[in-house]
């Protein structure tokens, strides 16, 4: 399976967020899956690709071709491909992935969730995704999500579309083993109810 990641790029984040993403990472590899992801070398989104890469597991960047730049890009991708803009990266990393797990991330990597959250309630992908709520982080976005669905902005079957997992095994093993949605026209009808 071809599992995409979104995570921060930030360096300078609490231990606890790397050494899970490393983690996940590791398991990936382990699992014979392949990493799909934003292509940096740090943050979140590296320390994912270097526990793949130290398990042997493939590893997929995707980036624009302006992040070129000495220290930016994660060096060990099995294979990299390069875009004109971060719309193309995102579809990209859509079309390539058969999952999505959602790492502690800030406005990017809501915005990545959030799209891929929205284009499955309306039935344009089935793929699984999973949130890592490591150090609780995904709590206030979901109490977020919750009111939105207590206020009737948004139907309370859309918070069935993803799973918030407290470990990156949990992550793992949910979006191995969660049903891909067809029949999107069903699925979407169901979503508006």
């Amino acid at each position: 399976m071809k599992i995409c990641i979104y995570g921060a790029s930030s360096d300078k984040l609490a231990q606890e967020y790397f050494t899970e993403a490393e983690t996940l990472g590791t398991l990936i590899a382990q699992g014979g899956h392949t990493l799909v992801f934003g292509g940096g070398q740090g943050g979140l989104m590296g320390a994912a690709a270097r526990g793949v890469h130290a398990g042997g597991g493939g590893i997929i960047g995707v980036a624009p071709r302006f992040f070129d730049e000495p220290g930016i890009l994660y060096p060990h991708c099995t294979r990299f491909i390069y875009t004109e803009t971060m719309r193309e990266r995102k579809a990209i990393m859509e079309e390539e992935s058969d999952a999505f797990i959602v790492l502690p991330g800030g406005i990017g990597t809501y915005e990545e969730f959030f799209e891929m959250l929205t284009l499955k309630q309306l039935g344009r992908h089935g793929k699984p995704m999973a949130m890592l709520n490591t150090r609780g982080y995904y709590g206030p976005m979901n109490a977020m999500l919750q009111n939105t669905v207590d206020e009737g902005f948004m139907s309370a079957n859309c918070l069935d579309l993803f799973k918030v997992c407290n470990t990156p095994q949990e992550a793992l093993d949910y979006v191995l083993t969660a049903e891909t949605v067809t029949g999107s026209i069903k699925r979407l009808e169901d979503y508006h109810k």
